[in-house]
């Protein structure tokens, strides 16, 4: 089993010596790359020996890999800069082993075509390339791609890395947490546990007792339904999605309110919920950009014809 070498390509506008420098000098390259948190040089004893340099990555609890690496060489021809790097770890938690990749810099007309390929051996036998083949290697190759988008924002509008980590995250959290509650709202009390007050309000409402529990389950499916709208990527549907997010809560509780207005008495009742997921909402419309990084406008495989 032999899982692909990972390959991304952005398109920058922008100077040669500007991506050069971004990329080659350490501390302006642990700052767009989300693969890496260190990356330090390490003294050269001559000019012509080639360039190590230690790198860190945290994973979280903690927990942290580190490994080494060095640049084998660089070569220029035509106008276009290619650096071949190889890397490698020696503690066992990680599962690269050792690899070897290129970054290239080829200009155009209206800019520079700025791509990597790198390919790494794994630890742990078979279930090592199991692991990376369905989770690792796509989490990376991922990495790779937003890192790259993250760098095109820097050099092209002068978005700093940390505020676009910073605004991605916020969209994130909000993304996740209203779909995970429209969603849950659908599954929970309106089809598994209806009886525990879902069918009371629409009687309440009027509707005969067989109308509403077929009314819930209609309901907890258009919710469950809604939730997953938020995990579109185009930014004109995610901000519709926002706004009737707002609008429908608001007609929600209004309705609540004229149907069973004892149930605003209760803890964590329909208006503390609906003002906080409206809160969210807001959040989310006020961060979202078209010029959030995203691994969508990179190119996953070379082209099959040259660029321009």
């Amino acid at each position: 089993m032999k899982n692909p070498p990972i390959y991304v390509e952005t398109f920058i506008q922008c100077p040669m010596e500007d991506l050069w420098e971004h990329t080659q000098r350490p501390e302006l390259h642990q700052q767009w790359d989300l693969r890496f948190t260190e990356i330090e040089y390490l003294p050269r004893p001559s000019e012509t020996a080639p360039q190590q340099f230690l790198y860190a990555t945290r994973i979280g609890f903690g927990l942290g890999i580190a490994g080494r690496g060095e640049s084998v060489g660089t070569k220029e021809k035509n106008g276009e800069r290619t650096s071949v790097l190889k890397f490698w770890s020696d503690e066992w938690v990680s599962l690269i082993r050792t690899g070897s990749g290129y970054w290239k810099y080829i200009p155009t007309t209206d800019g520079l075509r700025f791509l990597t390929g790198y390919d790494y051996q794994t630890r742990f036998g078979a279930p090592g390339r199991w692991l990376d083949r369905l989770a690792f290697r796509p989490l990376i190759g991922w990495a790779t791609a937003w890192s790259f988008d993250c760098l095109r924002l820097w050099l092209e509008k002068g978005i700093s890395p940390a505020a676009s980590l910073r605004l991605a995250l916020i969209q994130l959290l909000v993304r996740v947490s209203l779909g995970f509650i429209w969603v849950y709202q659908g599954v929970v009390p309106k089809l598994l546990y209806p009886d525990t007050g879902e069918l009371r309000i629409l009687q309440g409402a009027g509707f005969s007792p067989a109308a509403a529990h077929r009314v819930a389950a209609v309901v907890g499916i258009g919710e469950i339904l809604f939730g997953l709208l938020f995990w579109l990527r185009p930014v004109r549907l995610l901000r519709l999605v926002y706004w009737l997010n707002m609008v429908g809560l608001v007609v929600l509780g209004a309705g609540a309110l004229f149907s069973q207005p004892a149930v605003f008495a209760a803890p964590f009742n329909p208006l503390t919920l609906n003002l906080a997921m409206v809160a969210l909402a807001g959040a989310g419309l006020l961060t979202l950009s078209d010029d959030l990084p995203s691994a969508t406008r990179c190119l996953r495989q070379p082209p099959a014809y040259p660029h321009n």
